[in-house]
């Protein structure tokens, strides 16, 4: 009888701890970490620098075949399996 007190007493106190609080004032937290550790500069957009190192010439001519890669597929090539092993 003594334990089953002890036990509802136990149970009855739990109720009023109030952890609600605590949960508030982290509530966010993980989801700004995520975003902030993904962002590698967060002033990027404020550099309007374009990128040097390659001509317009090349640059003109991979994106042309970028985008031709999408228009018609490259041919597969003809593969023949021959078995000499006898069996």
């Amino acid at each position: 009888m003594k334990r089953f007190l002890l036990l509802l007493a136990a149970v009855a106190t739990s109720a009023c701890v109030q952890t609600t609080p605590h949960w508030d004032s982290q509530f966010g937290n993980a989801v700004r970490g995520a975003i902030a550790s993904q962002t590698i500069d967060p002033n990027a957009a404020a550099n309007r620098d374009p990128v040097m190192g390659i001509d317009a010439a090349a640059a003109l001519g991979a994106q042309e075949r970028y985008e031709h890669s999408f228009k018609q597929p490259e041919p597969r090539a003809n593969v023949t399996l021959i078995n000499t092993s006898g069996k």
